[in-house]
C-alpha cells in the first residue's frame, strides 16, 4: 500500500482529484442526513472539505484553484440558462424592489463591518476578508485582496489575514443565513410549501382557453377578400383552421378569396372569436373539425433551426404544405399562431392538414426528441468564454484607485441570463434540458465547496479556536445577521412579500448558494431561484467594489 500513502508525492493531481472525490462522497453523505425535515444538502460538502483539509495533507494547490473555479462557474452558469427567460419578467415586475432591498443588505454589512471593526479593534486587512466571509462572497475578496497587494509598506502576513478571516467567518455566516431564514419562518408563521405554491400560482401567466367557433360569411364586403386579410385578424389573433364551400372542407388557406355563404372554422380566445363572428357575419351550430375525417391535427415541437426565429407568416406552412397552425404553446402559456409570432426552440405547434400534408409539416419543424433533450456543447462553450471575458475585464469606475471585475461568478452568470433570453443565435441554441442542468448545477456546487474546505481546513481550527479567530467569529455573525434580519423582517412585515421572494433574495444578497439550496429544499419548489437569480448580478457587482472601497478606506 505503499504507492497509495505516497501519492500526494508520486501523482499530487491524481491525489488532489481523489481526495476531492471522497470529500464530495462523504460530503453528500453527511448533506442527506435531515433532522426534522432540514439538511445541510450539497453544502454539507464544504465542512468535510474542512475537515478532511485539518486532517489530511496538502493538497496539489494549482489544481485545487482550477477546480474551485471551474466548479463555480459551472453553478453559476446553468443558473443563468435555467433562469434567464423569466430573469428579465421578474425585472420587470418586482426586480426594483428586490434590488433595492438587496443593495441595502450590501451597504448594512459594510457599515456593519467598519462599526464592528473599529469597537472591536481589528486589524484593517482582516476586516476585508471578514466582509466577504461573512456575505460568503469569493469574488469581493479576491478584489480585496489584489486591492491590498497594491498597498505599499504592508508586511506579507499581513497579506494572509483576508483569507484567514474568510475561512473562520465563512462557514458560520452559511449557519447564520440559514438561521435567519427558519427565524422568520418561525416568527411569521409561514409554511414555505404553501407559500411556494401560492408564488408559482400568482406568477405563472394566465392562462387563457381557446374556443373554436364555426363562422358563417354573410358580409357581402368580405366577398372576394382572401381569407389571410379578413379585417381584424392580426388585432383579435384568431386564426382559420378550416374552410367549407360548396359542401367541400378543405385545410384554410390565407390566399383562398372567401365567398358569402362559406363556413370557417375560427381558434381564439372567446372574446377575440366574438369580435371575428361580427366581422364575418354569423356562426353555425356545426364543427368542421369532425367534418371530414381525413382532415385531423397534430401537435409538433419546433426543434429544426431552419425555423427558428421565423414566423408563422414566414414559414408559410399553408402554401408548402397545405397545413394551417392554429395554436402554438411556450412553456404553460398557450396562443394564438398569429403571423408575427416568431418560433423559439421547444415551441409546440398545433397543425391542421391530411396526413400526407402534415408528414410533410412536422419534417419541415423537426419534431425531434433527440434534439429536445439533447444538450448542445457548442453554445454552452461558447457561453462560459464570453461569460470568462466578461468576468475578467477591467471596468474602470471614477475615484477608485484600479478597475473593478465581475469576476468569474458574475461574468458567466451575466451572459448565461442574456443569452438564455436571447435563446438563439444564428444556428446555436442555448437550451440545456432540466435535468442536464440541475446534474451539472449540482456538480459545480460540489467541486467549489470540497475545494474551498479543503484550501481552508489546514489552518482552520487552530485559527477558529484562538483569541482572534473567537473575535473574527462573533464579528462575522453580526455582519451576517443584522443586515438581512433587517431587510427579512421590512419585507415581510412592511412590504408582505412571499416567503419564495424573501428567501431567494437574502441568499442572492449573500452570493449564498447553500442558502438557496436550503430555501428550495424548504419549500419543495424553485421558487426562490427568480429572486436569487434577480439580486445575484447586481450584489455580486456591489459586494467587489465595496470590498475594494473598503481598503481604500482602511488603508488611506
Amino acid at each position: 500500500m505503499n504507492w497509495l500513502l505516497d501519492l500526494s508525492e508520486s501523482q499530487p493531481i491524481a491525489h488532489a482529484i481523489g481526495l476531492l472525490s471522497a470529500v464530495c462522497l462523504a460530503g453528500m453523505a453527511l448533506g442527506s442526513i435531515r433532522i426534522r425535515g432540514i439538511g445541510l444538502g450539497t453544502s454539507g460538502v464544504l465542512f468535510a472539505g474542512i475537515v478532511f483539509g485539518h486532517f489530511g495533507e496538502e493538497v496539489h494547490h494549482e489544481t485545487l484553484e482550477f477546480v474551485k473555479e471551474f466548479g463555480l462557474i459551472l453553478f453559476v452558469f446553468t443558473i443563468g440558462l435555467q433562469l434567464g427567460p423569466g430573469f428579465f419578467a421578474a425585472m420587470r415586475k418586482q426586480g426594483m424592489r428586490l434590488n433595492l432591498l438587496a443593495a441595502g443588505i450590501v451597504i448594512t454589512g459594510f457599515l456593519s463591518v467598519l462599526g464592528v471593526g473599529w469597537m472591536a479593534g481589528y486589524d484593517p486587512a482582516s476586516m476585508v476578508g471578514l466582509f466577504s466571509g461573512a456575505s460568503t462572497n469569493t469574488p469581493s475578496l479576491g478584489a480585496s485582496t489584489q486591492a491590498l497587494a497594491k498597498m505599499p509598506g504592508l508586511e506579507p502576513s499581513r497579506l494572509a489575514l483576508p483569507a484567514q478571516a474568510y475561512a473562520v467567518t465563512y462557514p458560520a455566516a452559511i449557519f447564520g443565513i440559514i438561521a435567519t431564514l427558519l427565524f422568520l419562518k418561525r416568527v411569521f408563521r409561514i409554511d414555505p410549501k404553501a407559500e411556494g405554491e401560492a408564488y408559482l400560482e400568482e406568477t405563472r401567466a394566465p392562462r387563457v382557453e381557446l374556443e373554436r367557433r364555426t363562422l358563417v360569411v354573410t358580409n357581402p364586403n368580405l366577398a372576394g377578400v382572401p381569407l389571410g386579410e379578413v379585417p381584424g385578424r392580426l388585432e383579435t389573433g384568431v386564426t382559420f383552421a378550416r374552410l367549407r364551400r360548396d359542401g367541400v372542407t378543405s385545410v384554410a388557406d390565407s390566399e383562398v378569396p372567401l365567398q358569402t355563404g362559406d363556413l370557417v372554422a375560427a381558434v381564439g380566445t372567446p372574446d377575440a372569436v366574438t369580435r371575428m363572428e361580427r366581422v364575418v357575419g354569423g356562426h353555425s351550430d356545426e364543427d368542421l373539425i369532425l367534418d371530414d375525417a381525413e382532415i385531423s391535427f397534430r401537435r409538433v415541437v419546433a426543434t429544426d433551426h431552419h425555423v427558428l426565429g421565423k414566423t408563422i407568416g414566414e414559414l408559410a406552412l399553408e402554401q408548402r404544405h397545405h397545413v394551417a397552425v392554429t395554436r402554438v404553446t411556450r412553456a404553460d402559456l398557450e396562443m394564438t399562431a398569429v403571423p408575427g409570432l416568431r418560433l423559439q426552440f421547444g415551441d409546440k405547434l398545433q397543425i391542421v392538414g391530411r396526413p400526407g400534408d402534415l408528414d410533410e409539416a412536422t419534417r419541415t419543424l423537426g419534431n425531434s426528441l433527440r434534439e429536445l433533450n439533447e444538450t448542445h456543447f457548442i453554445p454552452v462553450f461558447i457561453g462560459i468564454l464570453l461569460g470568462i471575458a466578461l468576468g475578467t475585464m477591467p471596468i474602470f469606475l471614477p475615484g477608485m484607485p484600479q478597475p473593478v471585475k465581475l469576476g468569474l461568478a458574475g461574468g458567466p452568470l451575466v451572459v448565461a441570463l442574456i443569452l438564455a433570453r436571447i435563446g438563439r443565435i444564428g444556428r446555436q441554441v442555448w437550451h440545456m434540458p432540466e435535468n442536464t442542468n440541475l446534474a451539472f448545477r449540482e456538480f459545480g456546487i460540489a467541486l467549489f465547496f470540497a475545494a474551498v474546505g479543503l484550501g481552508a481546513g489546514a489552518t482552520f481550527f487552530e485559527t477558529a479556536f484562538s483569541a482572534t479567530g473567537l473575535r473574527w467569529l462573533l464579528g462575522g455573525i453580526v455582519v451576517t445577521l443584522l443586515p438581512i434580519l433587517l431587510a427579512g423582517i421590512l419585507a415581510r412585515a412592511v412590504w408582505k412579500m412571499n416567503f419564495m421572494d424573501i428567501s431567494g433574495l437574502i441568499a442572492g444578497s449573500m452570493t449564498d448558494p447553500p442558502a438557496l439550496a436550503f430555501a428550495t429544499n424548504l419549500s419543495g419548489s424553485n421558487a426562490p431561484s427568480v429572486a436569487y437569480a434577480t439580486v445575484y448580478p447586481l450584489t455580486t457587482l456591489l459586494r467587489i467594489l465595496a470590498a475594494q472601497v473598503l481598503v481604500v478606506l482602511l488603508f488611506r
